[in-house]
């Protein structure tokens, strides 16, 4: 119990850290998280994958899973978003899109060390790759491969993965640099979802609670055949467990908001989602620990 403790403890302080601060004063996030997406989090990807990439056919077969989660949770989400009468556009990619990178990728480092940051990074690709292309298809019934091919997060996991393959790094000069600016994009990744969470609107409890917690039941739904199937056991098995098990992303919201998906409707299934994370998350890293 304590390990656990030990590795969720951090992680939601700095939650909690951001949540306050947004309840003592106003808190416009929007200027640190473009920043956030687009420098921090890139020269994150870079790093890991030009600096850090181990066995890359054991990265490939996280990929394979991470995309296998995704898309198989929102297979499973789809019935009950019909059973109960909901939009599947707003329940279902809530459901798809985990928050790997405001919660994952810090329990992922804290629960296996620095050296599972290319892992992780791994499933965060992966996983938001699918969120700008397939997700952002559902909401709008079309794809930009242009400003796909322009998207920061895209353009650095081309950059990193070549870099790794013609085995080039950074100038000697240049790399604590990228390493600064990669260390800031996760703690600013958790401050940002603790400021998220003070808009939460109790007026659309039920969708929010039921729909949120679609998220980590359809995720592990998946990922624990596909684990025994594809023979992964030690760090890949419980990487895959804490993707399958992580609560909504926020970008799920950030997308609803600029395609009118049910806005409202989707930031509680957000809200809430994370807010059942403090049980969810600690109850997988018990039985993965």
């Amino acid at each position: 119990m304590l390990q656990v403790l030990d590795i969720v403890v951090p992680v939601f302080a700095i939650v909690l850290v951001g949540f306050a601060y947004a309840q003592l004063r106003p808190a416009d996030m929007d200027t640190a998280n473009r920043l956030n997406v687009s420098l921090f989090s890139p020269a994150l990807i870079f790093h890991a994958l030009s600096e850090q990439v181990g066995d890359i056919g054991g990265l490939g077969s996280l990929a394979l899973g991470a995309a296998v989660i995704v898309l198989g949770s929102g297979v499973l989400a789809w019935l009950p978003a019909r059973l109960l009468g909901w939009q599947w556009r707003t329940v279902v990619p809530p459901a798809m899109f985990k928050n790997v990178g405001n919660m994952g990728l810090p329990l992922m480092v804290f629960a296996y060390g620095e050296g599972a940051l290319s892992a992780a990074v791994t499933l965060f690709v992966t996983s938001t790759l699918i969120h700008f292309t397939l997700g952002a298809w559902l909401l709008s019934r079309g794809l930009n491969l242009l400003g796909l091919l322009r998207n920061p997060i895209v353009l650095a996991t081309i950059a990193g993965i070549a870099a790794q393959a013609l085995d080039w790094r950074a100038p000697e000069m240049l790399r604590p640099g990228i390493a600064m600016l990669a260390d800031v994009a996760i703690p600013l990744m958790l401050v940002s979802l603790g400021v998220r969470l003070t808009d939460l609107d109790l007026n659309h409890w039920r969708i929010g609670l039921l729909g949120g917690l679609l998220a980590p039941l359809t995720g592990l739904a998946i990922a624990v055949p596909w684990i025994l199937a594809a023979g992964l056991s030690g760090q890949q098995a419980g990487l895959l467990l804490l993707l399958a098990a992580l609560p909504p992303a926020v970008l799920n919201y950030i997308l609803a908001e600029s395609f009118r998906q049910q806005p409202a409707e989707v930031a509680a299934i957000v809200a809430f989602g994370n807010l059942a994370a403090l049980a969810v998350i600690p109850a997988v890293l018990a039985m993965l620990l």
